[in-house]
């Protein structure tokens, strides 16, 4: 956020640089005693005044790449969460634990919390703002063709303006403004696995071939939503309601929702060196005639669940060490999950190797 005003650019970058020098080199790994560390929503070691808002901002963006540990590493970068107007105001007048410059406060400060303020000093204030910018960015993000990922490409918005990310068509270089947004960018994503809680922590994926490839390239969506008849071999994408599936709290969540659900999340995985089918009934019977004992299961096999009518209604990869990968269920997000909890156990088919 501190790179909003282009003329000053430079001489931001000087100033930044050698905060950003001892940021890249020191990661301070301390936390604070009201930290929580449950991992519940995905999310853990954040300060307990800041999770509830996280979680709120994260469940108020349907883009597929937001999760609460990507908000809670980009507030960690920008101020450690800190709240006092001594400890959270920058050298170029940015303020708050979000980092907002005045005039972008105008564009997305909201009275969050009720309090009867407007206040990028207020923590649901800046954090919900801080969301609806991200969600913003990283829809722009994605429809924008870049390469680099959308949650890389949001953040060096969040930085330095989007109009610098369309300028350089990407991340800006390590040669723009010293490297600030380049380093800000990085160190965001490479700590973001501290703050995943433990339903989003990847398992270690080792071997080569289809199956551990498969998996590895799955496991690229861990934290992305959960939408009924979402995704495509080509990505995410909002699903459908029918009746019975893609409801939460009364509402169509799958339609508004881009996403993927078990099958899709399989197919993607596999595709396009194995194209399997779409739904995972289809996908267990291209495969069954490979079935997979428990005992010789290896990374990438496909696993099943099947209801008391012999209906086929879950597929999830394994993952080693007795864990599954998987799209579980509307209002939940790809994850990690035990082999022995990710679906009630009585409904477990069998496995199959694609």
């Amino acid at each position: 956020m501190k790179l909003i005003i282009g003329a000053i650019a430079t001489v931001i970058g000087l100033i930044m640089l050698a905060f950003i020098g001892i940021v890249v080199l020191v990661v301070d790994d301390d936390t604070s005693a009201d930290e929580t560390t449950d991992g519940g929503g995905g999310l853990q070691g954040v300060p307990a005044e800041f999770r509830k808002w996280i979680l709120k901002a994260d469940a108020d963006c349907k883009e597929p790449a937001m999760t609460p540990a990507l908000l809670a590493a980009q507030l960690w970068q920008e101020s450690k969460f800190k709240t006092t107007v001594a400890e959270a105001t920058s050298s170029v007048g940015a303020q708050g634990p979000a980092q907002f410059m005045p005039g972008t406060w105008a564009t997305w400060g909201r009275d969050a919390d009720g309090n009867g303020r407007n206040s990028p000093w207020d923590i649901g204030d800046a954090v919900i703002a801080q969301g609806r910018m991200m969600c913003s960015l990283l829809r722009q993000a994605a429809a924008s063709g870049y390469p680099g990922g959308p949650r890389a490409l949001a953040l060096a918005g969040y930085n330095a303006g989007w109009g610098r990310v369309q300028q350089y068509r990407g991340v800006p270089p390590q040669s723009f403004a010293n490297g600030e947004t380049y380093n800000y960018v990085q160190l965001i994503l490479s700590t973001m696995s501290r703050f995943q809680g433990p339903s989003l922590v990847p398992v270690a994926f080792s071997g080569s071939g289809t199956g551990p490839d498969a998996l590895r390239k799955a496991s690229t969506e861990l934290g992305v939503k959960y939408s009924y008849g979402g995704g495509t071999p080509a990505g995410p994408s909002t699903g459908f309601c029918d009746g019975v599936n893609g409801y939460l709290n009364g509402r169509c969540d799958a339609s508004r929702t881009r996403g993927w659900d078990c099958s899709s999340l399989v197919q993607y995985a596999y595709w396009p060196s194995t194209k399997l089918p779409r739904t995972a009934a289809a996908q267990y019977g291209a495969t069954s005639n490979r079935p997979v004992a428990r005992g010789d299961l290896k990374q990438g096999d496909l696993l099943f669940w099947s209801n008391s009518s012999g209906f086929i209604y879950h597929v999830a990869l394994y993952a080693g060490d007795g864990k599954v990968l998987h799209a579980p269920r509307t209002g939940k997000r790809v994850e990690i999950a035990s082999m022995d909890t990710a679906m009630p156990s009585a409904d477990y088919l069998g496995a199959t190797r694609p």
